[in-house]
């Protein structure tokens, strides 16, 4: 990518931040040909460390475990990028609609 986070916008950034976030948890699989991914010990952590606020029972093995398998679509047992994506997806969307209520009620508010 081109230029320093300094030089970004608020939505480069966010997805450097997000893309950055998936390597920190994610490795390769045996060669360098294989694309990374986030095995469930490691996706357990990604959990506990960075999503503790967004998400309940972040440190409940099953509830992970259970995300764990509702992400992952072709059934490795392991978490692609763009199976993380439909995570970060899922976690946006509701976050966004109460984002959307808060601004509502302040405005009523005045």
């Amino acid at each position: 990518m081109q230029g320093t986070m300094a030089e970004c916008t608020e939505l480069e950034w966010a997805v450097q931040v997000l893309v950055n976030n998936f390597d920190k948890y994610s490795s390769r699989c045996c060669c360098c040909k294989n694309p990374r991914r986030i095995s469930k010990k490691d996706f357990r952590k990604m959990l506990s460390c960075e999503l503790n606020h967004m998400l309940t029972d972040t440190g409940n093995r099953r509830a992970a475990d259970k995300l764990i398998c509702d992400l992952d679509e072709n059934k490795d047992g392991r978490i692609s990028f763009e199976e993380y994506w439909t995570l970060i997806g899922g976690i946006a969307s509701p976050i966004a609609q109460i984002i959307r209520q808060q601004e509502q009620s302040v405005k009523h508010t005045k």
